[in-house]
């Protein structure tokens, strides 16, 4: 289940954005918190397991008819296929005005979610 993230979550979403290469380095790790925080275009979607843990967060920005995923990072337990599918149809059915996109590392996510639009 994906739940907005709030300032309560910010070490746990922390922790898991330091998976991701752009983030090992704590001086981007804190600005992208600060955007996270400060800007209403950028957000950040913490997914739940079925145990209500939190394993993964889901960075996604939003443009015009689109939501852009710009990283998805998920616990080593968890890197599996299938939950990235549930997030991504999570997102497109709380979503289902817009298409979803992604940046160029995180193009291989959308075989994972069809757009309305997609045959």
């Amino acid at each position: 289940m994906l739940v907005q993230y709030k300032k309560d979550y910010e070490k746990t979403a922390m922790g898991l954005l330091s998976y991701l290469p752009d983030f090992k380095n704590f001086a981007n790790l804190k600005d992208e918190m600060k955007l996270i925080n400060d800007d209403t275009e950028f957000n950040l979607l913490l997914f739940r397991n079925k145990e209500a843990n939190v394993v993964g967060v889901v960075g996604i920005q939003s443009a015009g008819l689109f939501i852009v995923i710009r990283y998805l990072s998920l616990a080593p337990g968890f890197r599996e296929e299938k939950y990235e599918k549930e997030i991504l149809q999570e997102l497109k059915e709380s979503n289902p005005k817009k298409k979803i996109a992604a940046l160029p590392e995180y193009t291989y996510l959308l075989k994972l979610v069809k757009n309305k639009d997609d045959k």
